[in-house]
C-alpha cells in the first residue's frame, strides 16, 4: 500500500490469493454443510410457484419460496415447511443452505433419522466425533436445517434427543429450518408447541389436502365396494307397490349421485337395499373422480373414542374434522348407536355442522319418520327432516336376505309410507 494510506503496513492479500482463499472457504463450508447430492438444489432451479397444478397450492408455494429467499438473506427465527412428499419442501431447505454457503455463512443440513443414527454411532469408541461434541455441534450450529422430522422411529430415546436439540435451539433463538411431512395434529404436544410458536416460528403448509386414503374404501367395506347401480337388481318377490317403491328409491339415489345437493334420508328395515343404494352413490362419485366418504355411525363413534389414545395414528381432531367436512358423506346405520351424552354431543356437532354448511349427506336408518321425530334428540331430528334441505324416503320392501332363505313373501312393515317427502 502507498505510504501514508490508512492501511499502510497492513498485509493485504492480492486478488488471486483472495480468490483462492474464498474457494477454500467455500469448499470447507460445502463439506461442513452435509448437503451431499442436495448441493444441486438452489433457488435458481426451483420454480417459484412449485409443481402442483392446484392454483391454491401454487399460491402457498410462492409464499414459502419468498419466505425462504428472505430467510437465506438474513437467517432469523425458525422456518417450518410442512407438506406431502414431492411438494418441494426439501428443495427449499437445501436452497437456503446453498445460498448461505454462497454468502460464506456456515449452515448444516441433516435428516432426523440420520441425525439419530449419527448420535447412536457416536457412542462407539471408534467414532471420529464423540457423542457430546457432535450433539453440541448440532445444538449450536449457526443455521440448522432438520429434514424429515416425524419420519424417525418414535422410541423414548429418539424423542428425548430431538426434544433436547430443539429445546436448546428454541431457547437460544438460533436460526433453524424444519421440514416435516407429518400433520401438526399427529405430533407430540411438546413438539407441536415448539413448531407453531408464533413468537419464533413461521409455518408454511405447502399443500393443504385431506388425506386421500380417507376418500377410498377401506378393507372393512369390501362388500360395499362392489355395490353399484348396475348390480342393483330388481327383486321378483315384491308386490307391485313394493316394486314401484324400490324403483323410486333407485331413481332418487341415481339422480342424487349425478348431482349431490342437500340431504337424502333412506328409511327401511335391515336388508331392504338402502345400504346398497348409499354405497352405489359413493361408488358413482369415485368413478367420476370425486371425493366421498362412507361411514357406519356406531363404528365412527368407536373410531373417535379410539383417537383419544396417544398411540392412535390419527388424532381425534383430524379424524372428526375430515368427517365433518367431507364433500359427500354417507352415514350408514344411523340410530343403531348407543345413546349417552357424549354420543349425542358428537352426533349433534356433526349433523349441525353439515346442516349449516349445506354439505351433501346421505343417511340410512331403520327408524321410521315417526320414530325419528319421537326417539331422536329434537336438535338432530329437526335437521334430518327439514324439507328445505332433506328428502326422506321410506323403503317398504322387506329384508331380501330373510325372504331368500325362507322363500316366503312378507308384508311391508307398518310405519313405512314410502312417500317422497
Amino acid at each position: 500500500m502507498p505510504s501514508g494510506q490508512p492501511d499502510y503496513s497492513r498485509v493485504v492479500p492480492c486478488r488471486c490469493v483472495k480468490s483462492k482463499q474464498d474457494d477454500e472457504r467455500q469448499s470447507r463450508l460445502k463439506q461442513y454443510s452435509n448437503l451431499g447430492a442436495l448441493a444441486r438444489f438452489t433457488f435458481d432451479n426451483l420454480m417459484p410457484e412449485g409443481r402442483s397444478s392446484n392454483p391454491q397450492n401454487q399460491e402457498r408455494f410462492t409464499q414459502a419460496f419468498q419466505a425462504a429467499k428472505a430467510f437465506a438473506d438474513a437467517p432469523e427465527g425458525w422456518l417450518v415447511f410442512s407438506g406431502p412428499s414431492g411438494s418441494g419442501k426439501t428443495h427449499l431447505a437445501a436452497a437456503i443452505i446453498n445460498e448461505c454457503i454462497e454468502k460464506g455463512q456456515p449452515a448444516f443440513y441433516i435428516t432426523a433419522p440420520d441425525l439419530l443414527d449419527r448420535l447412536r454411532a457416536s457412542f462407539n469408541p471408534d467414532s471420529e466425533i464423540p457423542y457430546d461434541e457432535f450433539f453440541e455441534q448440532m445444538k449450536n450450529t449457526p443455521l440448522l436445517a432438520l429434514d424429515d422430522l416425524g419420519v424417525q422411529s418414535g422410541t423414548p430415546w429418539a424423542k428425548e434427543k430431538l426434544d433436547q436439540l430443539l429445546t436448546a435451539r428454541f431457547n437460544a433463538g438460533l436460526p433453524t429450518v424444519i421440514v416435516t411431512a407429518v400433520h401438526f395434529d399427529e405430533m407430540d404436544d411438546r413438539l407441536r408447541t415448539r413448531l407453531t410458536d408464533a413468537r419464533l416460528c413461521h409455518v408454511f403448509i405447502l399443500e393443504e389436502t385431506s388425506p386421500t386414503s380417507i376418500y377410498a374404501w377401506t378393507p372393512e367395506f369390501e362388500l360395499q365396494k362392489n355395490m353399484n347401480f348396475i348390480n342393483y337388481k330388481r327383486r321378483t318377490d315384491l308386490s307391485m307397490e313394493q316394486q314401484d317403491n324400490m324403483d323410486g328409491a333407485y331413481r332418487l339415489a341415481f339422480d342424487f349421485a349425478k348431482n349431490p345437493e342437500g340431504w337424502l334420508v333412506f328409511m327401511g328395515e335391515t336388508g331392504c337395499g338402502k345400504t346398497h343404494l348409499a354405497s352405489a352413490i359413493v361408488n358413482y362419485r369415485y368413478e367420476m373422480g370425486k371425493p366421498a366418504l362412507f361411514v357406519v355411525v356406531p363404528d365412527l363413534l368407536d373410531h373417535l373414542r379410539a383417537a383419544f389414545n396417544p398411540e392412535s395414528k390419527i388424532s381425534y381432531d383430524r379424524l372428526f374434522e375430515s368427517v365433518k367436512t367431507a364433500p359427500l358423506l354417507v352415514l350408514d346405520d344411523f340410530g343403531e348407536q348407543s345413546t349417552n351424552p357424549w354420543v349425542k354431543e358428537k352426533l349433534y356437532q356433526l349433523i349441525n355442522y353439515r346442516y349449516n354448511s349445506r354439505l351433501p349427506t346421505v343417511i340410512t336408518t331403520r327408524l321410521s319418520l315417526d320414530e325419528i321425530m319421537g326417539e331422536v334428540d329434537s336438535s338432530i331430528s329437526s335437521r334430518l327432516v327439514d324439507r328445505k334441505v332433506s328428502v326422506t324416503f321410506g323403503i317398504i320392501a322387506s329384508d331380501f336376505r330373510t325372504d331368500r332363505k325362507s322363500g316366503q313373501k312378507r308384508m311391508p312393515p307398518r310405519g313405512k309410507t314410502g312417500r317422497n317427502r
